[in-house]
């Protein structure tokens, strides 16, 4: 058994759009060396040839595109192997030097049903996991458990959530940034004149006092909390609120001596010392960030190793 752990938030996103419509799903089930893709990458391709994702980053989808329209139109399956050993690897293969096999079956209820789709968004929605496990003997996928043997499984997780406290110019470029990452974009501040539409455009906006917002979200092992503000009332409460919670990556703004400051008021408060080694204080990366949009990358590079030393 192998196990995948891509995210497929665009996938799922075309796949509800297209729903009805005749449809093929390309996925990477076995990798080798410097594969472009992980374990668990789709591609979704449409009948009349648009297509969703990506299975090598460029060098095989216009094959995949071919044994597509011929798994729609047999309402069959195909499994190839493209890589440097294949005496097509220039015209087809992987020059980077990894190997990937690649399953391409038709999405309809004799082997990936489309039904199965719907079942993942509902699980997403609910925030839990879906597992679906597929034969690569005849092609067929159906929801399993996990410890089932001999099947690939491909594991649909719920989507990751970055919450931002603190309506501030770094957050703008950060939400920027993670919604480029297909991660949801969640700005908390309860002060309005700071949290307008008009300055966050893309962002869910959440007035409530952040410790208050971040209980009703629940946040778990795929959600990142950041706080921006400068202000310990509203920092402080939400990393008090962060530190209670599952959350996957907890990240605050500021300098390191700011940062001591900072946990000697939370220690004050009553936060165990322990606890308060999951803040990552200065937040984010080392990249030498000057600007706001630089400081909003390192953020975003400190998030995303966060998720991906953890769960996908």
């Amino acid at each position: 058994m192998q196990t995948g752990l891509a995210d497929h938030h665009r996938i799922l996103a075309s796949a509800q759009s297209w729903r009805g419509a005749p449809m093929a799903l390309a996925t990477v089930v076995e990798t080798w060396k410097s594969a472009p893709c992980p374990l668990g990458t789709h591609m979704l391709v449409h009948a009349d040839g648009r297509f969703t994702g990506s299975v090598s980053g460029g060098c095989v989808e216009g094959d995949v595109l071919e044994m597509a329209r011929q798994v729609i139109a047999e309402n069959s399956f195909v499994i190839r192997r493209y890589g440097v050993a294949d005496g097509a690897a220039w015209e087809v293969g992987l020059p980077c030097g990894g190997d990937i096999v690649v399953l391409v079956q038709n999405v309809a209820p004799e082997l990936f049903s489309g039904a199965l789709f719907g079942s993942i968004i509902e699980a997403r929605t609910a925030g839990k996991a879906l597992h679906i496990g597929t034969d690569l003997q005849n092609g067929m996928s159906r929801i399993v458990d996990t410890d089932e043997r001999d099947l690939f499984i491909n594991n649909y997780l719920p989507p990751r959530r970055l919450i931002i406290v603190g309506a501030v110019e770094i957050a703008a470029s950060l939400i920027e940034i993670a919604i480029g990452l297909d991660i949801e974009a969640i700005l908390v501040d309860p002060r309005a004149r700071f949290l307008t539409k008009e300055r966050f455009p893309k962002a869910e906006l959440d007035d409530r006092w952040p410790d208050d917002a971040i209980l009703a979200r629940k946040p778990d092992m795929r959600t990142a909390i950041v706080t921006l503000s400068h202000d310990p009332k509203i920092d402080d409460p939400a990393l008090i609120a962060a530190l209670a919670s599952d959350a996957g990556y907890i990240a605050a703004l500021g300098s390191k001596a700011a940062h001591a400051k900072r946990t000697e008021r939370l220690l004050a408060s009553g936060m165990n010392a322990d606890r308060l080694t999951r803040i990552e204080g200065p937040a984010g990366v080392a990249i030498n960030a000057i600007s706001a949009p630089e400081i909003a990358l390192s953020i975003a590079a400190g998030m995303v190793r966060a998720f991906n030393n953890g769960l996908r």
